[in-house]
């Protein structure tokens, strides 16, 4: 007789691994939080945006860090068309700002990277799998720009991750997969840098209001969840060499 799954805690993550998946790009990971896949590539681009502030002399004076984000046609039951929507497109910008924010641009110019996250197989938070798995892969491009001699000091400034939380049945809870997501009476999505700052908060109400205590609650096992979304991503980062 097969084993019984073991149920998860709703203070727990779903399993997490964050691992190289070869590509051409500078970086590139997989990470799977549960079911949920997500391929994370970063390529690098000596072509930064010609709108980025330059010197007297025409030099860049700053770099740029960018995401994109698309759902793979077969990444959900009901085949996902291929091409930009305004969801993809709110998505891609909140990976964007949040990566933005654990470098510093001064210190790569005239270098622009695009994190590419494409959800291979999607069971909720894949905006939350991408920026913590797209960290992993602009870490691994900015070694590989540095060996290159395209800048010379690191730019990195720490590392980012994102996590879902909720209210399930009156209670907070973590990393939200699809079942959670659809019962969630409120649904929160939490990016965080390695010193517990918030970077963006996204929380909505979905089936009435909520408290302060809940919100406190929610943001606090959201912290939980990032600090070990970080060790995650220092696991990968050693195991890739970086």
């Amino acid at each position: 007789m097969p084993a019984k799954p073991k149920t998860r805690k709703r203070t727990e993550l779903r399993p997490t691994t964050i691992k190289r998946y070869r590509t051409a790009a500078a970086g590139s990971v997989m990470i799977e939080m549960g079911k949920t896949k997500v391929l994370c590539t970063a390529s690098i681009s000596a072509s930064p945006p010609k709108w980025l502030p330059k010197d007297d002399e025409g030099n860049y004076v700053s770099g740029w860090v960018t995401a994109e984000y698309n759902m793979m046609p077969g990444s959900t039951p009901d085949r996902k068309r291929r091409g930009p929507d305004s969801r993809g497109t709110e998505i891609q910008r909140l990976i964007g700002r949040v990566l933005r924010a654990a470098v510093d641009l001064e210190k790569m110019p005239g270098l622009a990277i695009t994190c590419d996250c494409d959800v291979v197989f999607a069971d909720g938070g894949t905006r939350t799998a991408s920026i913590t798995g797209a960290w992993v892969a602009l870490a691994q491009a900015i070694a590989v720009a540095r060996k290159q001699g395209l800048i010379k000091k690191d730019p990195l400034i720490g590392p980012v991750a994102a996590v879902s939380v909720g209210v399930i049945d009156g209670k907070a809870t973590l990393d939200l997969d699809y079942p959670l997501d659809v019962r969630a009476e409120v649904d929160m999505n939490v990016a965080m840098n390695h010193k517990g700052d918030f970077i963006e908060v996204q929380g909505t109400g979905e089936k009435g209001t909520f408290s302060r205590d809940e919100l406190d609650a929610l943001l606090d096992l959201a912290g939980k969840g990032v600090r070990k979304l970080i060790r995650e991503q220092k696991k990968a980062l050693a195991a890739l060499r970086v």
